[in-house]
């Protein structure tokens, strides 16, 4: 791990680190040195992270598959990782402003990673099939079509909105029924 062509070590070898724990009724010690090596034997005071990797600790009875085949396979994904190469944010605003329904299809056909875009693109291929269907129902009527458009722009904008703000901790907002068919569906992925 050589970040810099000009250092002599790697910047990981040496760090300050917090003071160690001390007794209230002393005061500390001025001679007291802060940074340590990493390769210091006080550092085997931690486990050893192959402890972690084994199903024999508090409830491993109830994960799937008791040989770890439950942890092995999701121990190492990114919840934030997509399979295009954009933030998970701007993908999940796609599913609602890429031309839908086709584009929440499309964005199904392409994404496999992410769960979070998934199901936005799942929800809004659902509601705006429905829209879509409902827009063909009525156009006969010229006020009704415009009046239906105009549910289509609040319903991209309002989910596009909640979808960009609830990236960061990955909620899902559900419409009524879409949303709750759409998260079975990708949970059941």
């Amino acid at each position: 791990m050589d970040f810099a062509p000009y250092q002599d070590t790697a910047p990981d070898q040496q760090r300050a680190l917090s003071p160690p724990r001390r007794d209230l009724s002393r005061s500390p010690d001025p001679k007291s040195n802060t940074t340590r090596n990493i390769a210091d034997p006080l550092s085997n005071s931690l486990p050893n992270p192959d402890r972690f990797a084994t199903n024999t600790g508090f409830g491993s009875d109830d994960l799937e598959g008791a040989t770890g085949g439950a942890l092995d396979g999701r121990s190492h994904v990114n919840l934030f990782e997509t399979s295009l190469p954009m933030r998970l944010d701007y993908e999940a605003v796609m599913a609602y402003v890429l031309l839908p329904p086709a584009g929440s299809v499309i964005l199904l056909l392409i994404e496999h990673k992410s769960d979070y875009v998934r199901f936005h693109a799942w929800q809004s291929s659902l509601i705006f099939t429905l829209m879509f269907i409902i827009h063909l129902i009525f156009s006969f009527s010229t006020v009704v079509s415009w009046i239906i458009f105009v549910i289509d722009i609040v319903l991209i904008a309002f989910l596009s909105i909640r979808a960009y703000q609830d990236a960061d901790n990955l909620d899902r907002f559900e419409m009524p029924y879409f949303g709750q068919l759409a998260s079975s569906w990708v949970d059941a992925e």
